[in-house]
C-alpha cells in the first residue's frame, strides 16, 4: 500500500498529511503514558515495530502507483493498542521512505493514514468484536489482523481513486479497478499474516510482553 514518491497530487498529499497529524501526535502521547506505566514493554514495541518493518518491506511491484504487501500493523494494534502503533507504523514508514525508497516523504501522510491510522484502528475493533461474540482467541487475532490488512487496502484504494477517479465512472469505477487489483495479491498475503501473528501474539501472551489493550 505504500504510494510511492510524488505520485499523489500536492493538494492531496498535503491534505492527508494534515489528517493523520492528529493521529500521530495522540499516538505519541498514548505510547508514553503505556511504558511510563510498564517500561518492560519497550521490547514489545521493538517487536511489534521489527513485525511491521519486515513484513511491510516484503513488496509486490503493482501498476497502481503503489505495491502489495503485509503490513504488519495488526500485531501492534493487538499488544500496545490502535493509537500507539500509529507511532510505530509512522517509523516504519518514514525508514523505508528514506532508506529503502518504499512509499516516499510527500506521500508519508497517505500512507500512515492507511497503514498506520486505519488499518490498526481495524484490527483492534474487529479484535474487539470478535471476543464479544464469543471468539477464540487465535480466531479473534487472525480475523483482526487479516480484515486490519485488507482494510489498509481499501483505503488506499480509495486514496488513489480520489486522486485519479475515472474518466466515465467517477471515483466509484476508479475505486473498483484499484482494489480488484489489490485482491488478486493482497487476499492471499492477508491470510498469512493472520496466521503469522496469531503465533507471534501467542508467544508475547506467554511471556507477559502484551498491555491492557486500550484504544
Amino acid at each position: 500500500m505504500h504510494i510511492m514518491e510524488g505520485f499523489l497530487p500536492a493538494g492531496h498529499a498535503l491534505a492527508w498529511t494534515a489528517i493523520s497529524a492528529p493521529f500521530v501526535v495522540t499516538g505519541a502521547v498514548r505510547l508514553k503514558r503505556i511504558l511510563v506505566e510498564r517500561p518492560e514493554l519497550r521490547l514489545t514495541f521493538g517487536a511489534a515495530g521489527a513485525f511491521a518493518f519486515v513484513l511491510s518491506a516484503l513488496k509486490l511491484p503493482s501498476v497502481t502507483g503503489s505495491c502489495s504487501h503485509p503490513t504488519g500493523t495488526g500485531l501492534g494494534a493487538l499488544a500496545v493498542g490502535p493509537a500507539a502503533t500509529t507511532i510505530i507504523g509512522t517509523v516504519v514508514l518514514l525508514f523505508q521512505a528514506l532508506l529503502l525508497a518504499h512509499g516516499g516523504l510527500t506521500t508519508l501522510g497517505a500512507n500512515v493514514f492507511s497503514m498506520a491510522v486505519a488499518g490498526p484502528w481495524i484490527a483492534w475493533g474487529v479484535w474487539k468484536a470478535a471476543g464479544k461474540v464469543g471468539l477464540g482467541p487465535s480466531v479473534a487475532v487472525f480475523l483482526a489482523a487479516m480484515l486490519g490488512d485488507l482494510g489498509t487496502y481499501v483505503v488506499t484504494s480509495a486514496q488513489l481513486a480520489l486522486a485519479f477517479p475515472d474518466a466515465a465512472s467517477g471515483f466509484a469505477g476508479a475505486f473498483a479497478k484499484f482494489a480488484g487489483i489489490f485482491a488478486v495479491t493482497q487476499i492471499p498475503l492477508a491470510v498469512a499474516e493472520g496466521l503469522l501473528t496469531v503465533v507471534v501474539m501467542n508467544a508475547l501472551n506467554q511471556r507477559a510482553l502484551v498491555a491492557e489493550v486500550r484504544a
